[in-house]
């Protein structure tokens, strides 16, 4: 299937390890030119490099997503370098775990507040293209309560609620919005890779629960979120697609 992405302009918060990256790759791959941000400037130049040689227009930026007035400065600077922009994803979270008021704080100020700001940043370049598409990543976090309950899974819940939102507020000035909620994610470096070797029996409980009997990788989140913004899903908008193996169980209505 052609996704019809060749040529058009992408960017992708979060954009140099794990989900972020391998959206970044894959948008890349079919033919888009990509704009990536991280808080780690070393590692925005080498994605951006990588990026690069797969034939289009890269550009990247260190970034921390809660810092809004940065964040909507970057997102100028990308649209200009890039000539416009037709897609963006939301991917940056704060991983924030801890039910207390700097855990809520910090994922208000990242997973939920980098997601509204990025894209009031991006609507006027986002109203001006033909393909224009919004991709929200929350989490089956999102849909059950597990022990990431509060604040991650609250946050996430309410990321997909305001993309749904955005879906139907969008539709008649042809700009989509939609939401991917993996689940378990195992790559180098993330955060299962993490408690894999720091716990091991709480990484073991958690592959347990996967009737896959794995967690997913990151290229399985990407190929849901980049078809999601691609024009071959052109009619799809105000969808939560659940990337998780059958993780969770409840009916999808």
């Amino acid at each position: 299937m052609d996704l019809g992405l060749k040529g058009l302009k992408a960017l992708v918060t979060g954009g140099t390890k794990g989900i972020g990256r391998a959206i970044a790759e894959t948008l890349g791959a079919e033919g888009c030119d990509v704009a990536i941000c991280a808080r780690n400037s070393s590692e925005v130049a080498k994605t951006v490099a990588a990026l690069a040689r797969k034939g289009v227009k890269a550009t990247g930026g260190a970034v921390d997503v809660s810092d809004g007035p940065t964040l909507k400065a970057w997102v100028a600077q990308a649209a200009a370098d890039l000539h416009g922009l037709d897609i963006i994803v939301a991917n940056v979270s704060a991983m924030a775990i801890c039910d207390d008021e700097e855990g809520w704080s910090s994922g208000f100020s990242t997973d939920m507040m980098g997601t509204v700001r990025l894209v009031d940043a991006a609507m006027p370049f986002l109203l001006a293209s033909k393909a224009a598409a919004i991709v929200t990543i929350s989490s089956v976090s999102a849909r059950e309560v597990d022990g990431d309950a509060a604040p991650y899974g609250a946050f996430k819940a309410a990321i997909i609620h305001y993309t749904q939102g955005l879906a139907q507020k969008l539709a008649a000035q042809g700009v989509r919005a939609n939401t991917v909620s993996p689940g378990t994610t195992w790559f180098e470096g993330g955060v299962w890779s993490r408690i894999r070797d720091d716990d091991p029996s709480a990484y073991q409980m958690a592959l347990d629960l996967n009737p896959s009997g794995r967690m997913a990788t990151p290229q399985e989140i990407a190929n849901a979120a980049v078809f999601l913004a691609s024009p071959a899903a052109s009619f799809i908008s105000g969808a939560n697609l659940v990337v998780d193996g059958a993780l969770t169980r409840g009916v999808h209505l």
